[in-house]
């Protein structure tokens, strides 16, 4: 079937629409396979200025749909008005359709005619690209396709693979099924369906695999999960009132407890700012042989810092490194100070924490501690979380309101768990607040947007799943390898074009 431009654009957006049905809160795990059969699809046989255009629109659709919750932040918390919002909006989901755009364009330029390698081609630069969206201007990994295999038997992968080794093995799985439409051939359809079911099958007896062991000791933990509104927090006629729920809290807990754990940012100020305070609430955890673990700025010199804290029977600082973009520092700061509200939230001056940190110490051992956006980075955390048998991670996602922006943010700390095969205690403002097992199950959780208490035992876990030993480094270099084929043959085009040119 012939499609006229139009009708190839239109495909390639609704395609990237879809894509975020996939994942959490809708988990309709098919949507992501289908999103990128469909933009295979699209770019079979297209030249790179179209290819290009398609991957655009795609991008356009994918990141429109999949992190359009940013608007929450810069129009109901940054202030600034609603057709500025979506401007901004759009100029950012926008911008980050360009890197679907380049690839689509490479996919185009350099796809192979024989369907095995162009399939193989098409798997390995979608994960190349995942793998840029880690590090490129500091990196933005969200929405990446492996994420959709949780709670199906392709996850069992996870704990081997890490989450782009999935992808991988989607991305293979999308341009199969698409060649099967393109191709009409039984045989196509009967290799896709084979490597499909070898897929779900090998992941199922993965998933019976314990890479790591329980300790054989328990602790027992308190998440508090207060609901304070932004507004609330950071209005000063309120500071007295926060100080005292949080004391009150500890009086409460501390005799009963271990750990007690409060999220990002759970205290309006500087931690030097109320020593008082915070030696009545180290006291409490001494008294008690107990763990507080919250969140707070800190800070040194000139220097700002988005920090996790121990009080109590140990002391300890974890200060954030992976920063969120306008949210804890301004890129073009001197430029875009002042313009709207949005540039100005509060505690957006933080510095990067140093990569020399190790765990966070506590009464119960070493805790892997992460803060909020740190946690979606898969590399970093499996670097991290090596000498520890527990994860924790808090966060304050109350700036996306009631979007699906929580519920993704949930789902990829689920993954970290099952990745490393490691519990994770995780606790925020007013939700997802929750305690995952090492299988990426969730064991409790709290309702968003309720206070109250997450009472839990969870059980410590010692030992290296092969993704925690060798991180994405095989995925990633095996995705590089499945573009050399189409790169090399290309080269030697061109060399051999060179070469006729100067017989002449």
């Amino acid at each position: 079937m012939r499609w006229s431009k139009v009708q190839r654009a239109t495909y390639s957006l609704t395609a990237g629409l879809i894509f975020t049905l996939g994942l959490a809160p809708f988990d309709l795990k098919i949507a992501s396979l289908l999103s990128l059969a469909m933009l295979y699809g699209a770019l079979v046989n297209q030249t790179a200025k179209e290819g290009a255009l398609m991957g655009w629109l795609y991008g356009a659709g994918f990141f429109g749909a999949g992190v359009s919750w940013v608007f929450v932040s810069i129009h109901v918390y940054g202030g600034a008005p609603t057709s500025l919002a979506l401007l901004l909006t759009f100029i950012f989901c926008g911008g980050l359709a360009v890197l679907p755009a380049v690839q689509a364009a490479i996919f185009c330029h350099l796809q192979p005619k024989n369907v095995v390698q162009r399939g193989l081609f098409f798997a390995g630069l979608w994960v190349t690209f995942e793998w840029i969206r880690t590090w490129l201007l500091t990196g933005f990994p969200w929405l990446f396709a492996g994420y959709a295999s949780i709670d199906t038997p392709l996850a069992g992968w996870a704990p081997v693979v890490g989450v782009l080794g999935v992808s991988l093995l989607i991305a293979l799985s999308a341009a199969g099924l698409a060649e099967i439409y393109l191709t009409q051939a039984r045989r196509t359809a009967f290799i896709w369906l084979s490597w499909s079911f070898s897929l779900l099958l090998v992941g199922a007896l993965l998933e019976q695999i314990n890479w790591t062991t329980r300790t054989g000791n328990k602790a027992e933990a308190v998440v508090y999960q207060p609901n304070t509104s932004l507004s609330d927090k950071w209005d000063p006629n309120n500071t007295q009132a926060i100080l005292e729920d949080y004391l009150t809290h500890a009086q409460l807990h501390t005799p009963d407890t271990d750990l007690l754990i409060w999220p990002e940012g759970a205290l309006p100020f500087y931690l030097d700012q109320a020593p008082n305070y915070i030696a009545r609430l180290n006291q409490l955890g001494e008294i008690n042989d107990a763990s507080i673990v919250l969140g707070v700025a800190t800070r040194e010199g000139s220097q700002r810092f988005n920090s996790i804290v121990t009080l109590g029977n140990a002391a300890d600082e974890y200060r954030k490194q992976k920063l969120v973009p306008f949210g804890e520092f301004v890129p073009l700061e001197s430029q875009l100070r002042g313009l709207i509200d949005f540039f100005d939230l509060p505690m957006s001056n933080f510095s990067r924490g140093s990569k020399d940190q190790g765990s966070l110490m506590t009464g119960i051992g070493e805790l892997a501690p992460f803060i909020c956006y740190e946690v979606v980075y898969p590399d970093f955390v499996a670097k991290r979380s090596r000498t520890s048998q527990i994860l924790v991670t808090i966060s304050n996602d109350a700036w996306f309101g009631t979007s699906h922006g929580p519920h993704q943010h949930f789902q990829m700390v689920r993954f970290r768990s099952l990745e490393l095969q490691k519990p994770t205690i995780r606790g925020a403002n007013n939700g997802i607040t929750a305690v995952v097992l090492p299988s990426g199950e969730v064991d409790k959780a709290l309702p968003q947007f309720e206070k109250g208490n997450l009472i839990l035992s969870v059980e410590p876990h010692e030992g290296l799943t092969p993704f925690a030993r060798w991180g994405s480094g095989p995925v990633i270099l095996l995705s590089l390898l499945l573009l050399l084929p189409s790169i090399t043959s290309v080269a030697a085009s061109v060399a051999r074009k060179i070469g006729i040119k100067a017989q002449r």
